[in-house]
């Protein structure tokens, strides 16, 4: 299913969709600490190998998110919802 536009929200649709990106946020914090600490403890442990490099291949995920989280931002301040 493709998300919606911020634009295309409701007002309602808008603030739903606030809280959703406050709490993919925390879970998006969460992975990428504990991947960074199976990163670390790999390379301590075991050298350079593929768990070194392997929270590289998320940040396209966590660019997205950010972006979209900006576009909600914008949407809200334009329609006076802060």
């Amino acid at each position: 299913m493709k998300q919606k536009e911020p634009s295309e929200l409701s007002d309602q649709e808008l603030l739903q969709e606030v809280q959703k990106i406050k709490s993919s946020l925390i879970v998006n914090a969460v992975l990428c600490g504990i991947m960074i600490g199976v990163a670390t403890y790999s390379t301590v442990k075991n050298g350079l190998g593929i768990l070194t490099f392997f929270p590289l291949f998320f940040i396209p995920v966590f660019t997205k998110n950010r972006a979209r989280k900006k576009a909600v931002e914008n949407q809200l301040k334009e329609r006076n919802l802060v």
